[in-house]
Parts: structure tokens; C-alpha cells; sequence
């Protein structure tokens, strides 16, 4: 079915094909990503975007020893096929498969491990001085995309490379933005004269022979300068410090090889913009690159979903809460770093566009902005996921926290996320938030609950995050109106004997279906800070076991604070703090990862049993 790409365990394996095979072998590789993916779920889009890219890099330059830094690695699909791990795909993002993001200690090519955004500048850098202090004529090469650009990480990272001496390639994969013109004939002729010897030959011919009139090589400069910014837009990128070639057709393989075997020649710092269509080759994907951006199963020959549930999820409560809120009130801004259908605002980015921003992947900036709209009166809710909430520490304990401003986070994928494994979980922002004076933590033990928490943390007159984790609850339906939650008060939820469990958020369920077995008495928690002290102390005289449960590190999280309260109040009822343990949890499926931390119903029993049984 593939007769190119069945051939393919290596990029040696790949440089022995024809230059003439290689647009065939593109046709294949994107027929197989369609065929894969729709088997397994994971990131379509991007991977479509950068087929060509990645046969070209692998075919030019001599990988691994050449390092290939991908940015973020959702696009790495074809990267992993062509080194190797063709028929790992079918256990792609599953329980002891590959990962959807290059891991280090997967494959040598996986030359540095990604899932964030706006990292691969700053990390090839490093392997270029790497490589300069050691000698060693390898290149080292970034790929990102010009989402990641928006990120000040980018930024910073090309700043400092400009006053660098090393051999440095950027290639910025551009499918969106804005100072893109139309790619066509005349563009790609320009980028390989650019990047060709007889332009490098004549400029630094030029440079020598005007050394020795300073005044006369800094008008030559500007006027070299000027000609090239007519005809390309790659003078930001020049005033860095780099050498600017492009844009160019990234789905062109002829100029992409040429353009990029000119570049291996170069010495200093390189920048290659390549403009591509996200979802290339693939209908339904170009058509809707953001819907195909992360999917589940599909059908490969219309892009239909195979994975239909009618479940209300966390996200869609948000967005739905959001949009009645901002029709209630004028105040309300939406800020979201680049994830807006992610985070569900995509129906109140329709209907109320003038409060809608989209700061792009700038989680620090996103924060700080919506601390300036909250000091002139207006109420920003920040939807974010909780590992990227972790980029933006600082702003929110300077910025928010220390001035006590009302800005509401709405924490998605709190906890595990399954597939997408531990780049993405959630796994730490309870321990990280409850040390933050000033903040009001909850956690919803159901939809209709993180429907009035949001309410709630919105007409607080301070800071305060609402966390709740990727998918459904339990189904709970919600409630009309919104109503306030008194601030730090927790409910019992079932009365039992000896044990009770404390449990926070997405915990509640599985408690309460190990307190039947038990006969224990739940305690549905809400509040992380303040936390209910008067709950804790009274639940603590009145049971000989106080068990707490959370989706959250151990390390520091909701236990913690429960521990610090019974010490408080000098209690000498016994403890078990359980959450998720003090490791990085691999990807695979949420529930098995649940019930492998213990976090089910029967581990909760098991562990609640072994604590009596001592």
C-alpha cells in the first residue's frame, strides 16, 4: 500500500531515495497519517502541515547528529514514522506506546523532549554552543510555528542568539500569520538566491573590500537591508541578528531541498520561513484545521467523528456559564492564551467579540493584562489549563495575588488527561496555588457545583481559581439561577462510622462509591483555601481515620493543608493523605490511570483497608 514508506526505517534508509521520489513518498506519508490517526486520535492539522518539511530536513541533513528541535511536538507524527517508529503508530498515545510529543528517551532523533510551546530557539541554541565549544561542525535546527512565535520566550531566545557566533538555523512553519504575502514563483526564486554562495560570496566580498570604510559598509548594509524588507518581510528578523530566507512554499519539495541545502553551507545564524496550510492534502482538515487539531477516532474518507457522546463536559459547563454571565454583566472580559476552543469560548467569542481577546501563546502576558483591565474596574475570567497556568508563576503572585485583584481563572484539565500524558496534566496546580496569600481555590465535585463555584469566584472581590478536570462529571443537572457558595465551607455529603473521607473535586464520586463499602462518612470538601477548618476539626473528633482524596500531587496539595489543620488544632486522629504520587504518570487511558494511582473506587478501599488493618 505504501511502496516508498514500507521502505523507510531511517533517515539513511530515506537519503537513498532519488530526489525525484520524494514528493511520492510525501503522498504516502500523508495518506498513512490519515489512515493512522483516525485509528488512534491525537494532533492531524499540524502533522499534515509539515509532511514535506520533515522529509526535506531528514533527507538534507545528516540526523541524528544534526539536531532537529521540534516547538511544542505536536507536529512530530511524521518525524516519528520516518525514524523508525512506522509501526508504533498503531499504539500511539496509548498504555506503554509512543508518546504524541518527542521524548528523549524514546528515539536518539528526539533530540529534546517538548509539549510546551516556544522552547525549540532557546534549546537548539543551547546545542549550537554546544557544538561550537566542542568543535563539532553539526547544526542544530528549530522548528516552530508561528503561533509559538507569539510566546516572549521566542523572543528572548532570538535576542540572545543574535549576539551569539554560532550556526544556528530557525525555521519559522508559517500557516497563519499575517505578514505572510502570497507564495508563488517569484518568492521561492528570491529565497533560493538568498540563500545560494553567490549572494553569501558577494555580501561578504562586500563587506571585506567596505571594511575599510566604515561609513560606506553601513550604508551598503541599509541599503541591503531595505532592498530585501520590498521584497520580503524578514526585517525583524534580520535586526536579530539572523540571515532572512524566505517565505517559500513548504509544500514545494524542489525549492524546500534546494533552499535548505544552500542553508547547510551557511555559517552564523540562518532564518527560513516556510509558509504551509494546515490539514494539507486532507479535505476536512484544511477545511477545519482547528476542529482537526486534536481529534479522536474519525472516519478517514469524510473526517466524521466515530467517537459521538451526548456527556456535558466541564469545558462546555464553562462556556456556557461565561455567555450568561457576560449577558448579566458588562464587566465581564474573556482572556484566553491561545486556547479558545479548547477552553470553551468559542460561543462567547462570537457573541461578544469586543470582550473576547486572544493574547496568543503568552500565558505571563495573559495574566498581567488581566490585571491592568481588573485595576480599571472591569472583571477578567483567564480560562487556561492548568499546566500552562504553571508559565505564568510569577504574574500571578506579583501581579494578581500580591495586589489582591479580582481576576477569576477558570483551571481546565485539572489533574490527569490520559492520552496526551505528562506534558499536559494538571497534576500540580493545587500545591502550587494554595501557597499564594490572597487566592480562594475551589473544586467542583460536579458540573452544576462548578457552575455556581464559577459565579462565585467571579463576584469575589479578590483573586480566586475555579479547578476542574478534561471531560464529564457525573452528569448532575445543572441548576438556574446562579447562586453564591459561602466562601470556605465544605458539606457532608453521606454520614457514616470511624472513617471519613475528605474528598476535593473530581474525587467525590469515587468516595462515595467507596463509602458504601466502608459505611464512611464523606465530606465534600470545595474549598482547597480557605479550607474548612471547622469541618476538618469537628469530622476529626468524631472518627478515629480522617482519609484524604484529590486529583493533585500529594506533594504539598489539598492533604497537605488538611495535615496542617489537624496539627493545628493539636488532633490526634489518624491521616491517609492519598492523590497522585510523587512521579511523572505516563499517558494512556484517564481511568486505568486513576485506578494505577489508586484513585478509583476499590483502590480507595484497599488503601482505607490497609490504614485500619496496621
Amino acid at each position: 500500500m505504501y511502496p516508498l514508506l514500507d521502505k523507510i526505517n531511517s533517515p539513511s534508509q530515506l537519503r537513498e531515495l532519488d530526489r525525484k521520489q520524494l514528493t511520492e513518498l510525501a503522498e504516502q506519508l500523508r495518506t498513512f497519517l490519515v489512515d493512522s490517526v483516525s485509528q488512534t486520535g491525537g494532533h492531524l492539522s499540524s502533522n499534515l502541515g509539515v509532511v514535506e518539511l520533515t522529509i526535506a530536513l531528514h533527507y538534507v541533513f545528516n540526523t541524528p547528529e544534526d539536531r532537529i528541535v521540534w516547538d511544542v511536538g505536536h507536529q512530530t507524527y511524521p518525524h516519528k514514522i520516518l525514524t523508525g517508529r512506522r509501526e508504533s503508530m498503531s499504539n500511539l498515545r496509548k498504555p506503554n506506546g509512543i508518546a504524541g510529543f518527542p521524548r528523549r528517551n524514546e528515539s536518539e532523533y528526539d533530540t529534546f523532549g517538548t509539549g510546551h510551546s516556544s522552547t525549540s530557539i532557546s534549546a537548539a541554541l543551547g546545542m549550537a554552543i554546544a557544538a561550537k565549544i566542542e568543535g563539532s561542525e553539526r547544526r542544530s535546527i528549530a522548528v516552530i510555528g508561528d503561533g509559538a512565535m507569539t510566546a516572549g520566550m521566542a523572543f528572548e531566545a532570538l535576542n540572545n542568539a543574535g549576539a551569539m557566533d554560532a550556526n544556528l538555523l530557525v525555521i519559522l512553519n508559517d500557516n497563519d500569520m499575517s505578514i505572510s504575502p502570497n507564495v508563488g514563483a517569484l518568492q521561492n526564486y528570491l529565497a533560493k538566491l538568498l540563500s545560494g554562495r553567490l549572494y553569501t560570496t558577494v555580501r561578504r566580498s562586500g563587506e571585506k573590500v567596505l571594511g575599510v570604510m566604515p561609513a560606506v559598509l553601513e550604508f551598503a548594509k541599509r541599503t541591503e537591508e531595505h532592498v530585501k524588507g520590498m521584497v520580503t518581510p524578514g526585517t525583524l528578523f534580520e535586526e536579530f541578528g539572523f540571515n532572512y530566507i524566505g517565505p517559500i512554499d513548504g509544500h514545494n519539495m524542489d525549492t524546500l531541498l534546494t533552499t535548505l541545502n544552500n542553508i547547510r553551507n551557511l555559517k552564523g545564524m540562518q532564518f527560513l520561513h516556510i509558509v504551509t496550510q494546515k490539514g494539507h492534502g486532507f479535505g476536512p482538515a484544511e477545511a477545519n484545521p482547528g476542529k482537526f487539531h486534536g481529534v479522536g477516532k474519525f472516519n478517514p474518507s469524510n473526517g466524521d467523528s466515530i467517537q459521538i457522546t451526548n456527556k456535558k463536559t466541564y469545558t462546555q459547563v464553562f462556556g456556557e456559564w461565561l455567555v450568561d454571565m457576560a449577558e448579566s454583566d458588562a464587566r465581564l472580559i474573556g482572556i484566553t492564551p491561545a486556547m479558545c476552543d479548547g477552553s470553551g469560548l468559542n460561543a462567547f467569542a462570537e457573541k461578544f467579540p469586543n470582550r473576547y481577546f486572544d493574547v496568543g501563546i503568552a500565558e505571563q502576558h495573559a495574566l498581567t493584562f488581566a490585571a491592568g483591565l481588573a485595576c480599571d474596574g472591569l472583571k477578567p475570567v483567564v480560562a487556561i489549563y492548568s499546566t500552562f497556568l504553571q508559565r505564568a508563576y510569577d504574574q500571578l503572585i506579583h501581579d494578581i495575588a500580591l495586589q489582591s485583584l479580582p481576576v477569576l481563572f477558570a483551571i481546565d484539565r485539572a489533574g490527569l488527561v490520559g492520552a496526551d500524558g505528562p506534558t499536559h496534566a494538571g497534576s500540580f496546580d493545587l500545591s502550587y496555588l494554595r501557597c499564594i496569600p490572597n487566592m480562594v481555590i475551589m473544586t467542583p465535585g460536579n458540573e452544576n457545583e462548578c457552575r455556581q463555584m464559577l459565579y462565585t469566584g467571579f463576584m469575589h472581590n479578590g483573586p480566586a481559581a475555579v479547578r476542574y478536570p478534561r471531560g464529564g462529571g457525573n452528569g448532575t443537572t445543572i441548576d438556574q439561577p446562579m447562586s453564591l457558595i459561602p466562601i470556605g465551607k465544605g458539606e457532608i455529603c453521606r454520614n457514616g462510622k470511624k472513617v471519613a473521607i475528605l474528598a476535593f473535586g473530581s474525587m467525590l464520586t469515587p468516595a462515595l462509591e467507596a463509602s458504601e463499602r466502608l459505611d464512611a462518612t464523606v465530606a465534600n470538601m470545595r474549598f482547597v483555601k480557605p479550607i474548612d477548618k471547622a469541618l476538618i476539626s469537628e469530622l476529626a473528633s468524631s472518627h478515629s481515620l480522617i482519609v484524604t482524596i484529590e486529583e493533585n500531587s500529594v506533594m504539598g496539595g489539598a492533604g497537605a493543608a488538611v495535615l496542617e489543620v489537624l496539627q493545628e488544632v493539636n488532633s490526634k486522629t489518624d491521616c491517609l493523605v492519598l492523590g497522585l504520587p510523587d512521579h511523572f504518570i505516563e499517558h494512556g487511558v484517564h481511568e486505568t490511570m486513576l485506578k494505577d494511582c489508586g484513585l478509583n473506587a476499590d483502590g480507595i478501599v484497599s488503601s482505607i483497608e490497609k490504614k485500619i488493618s496496621q
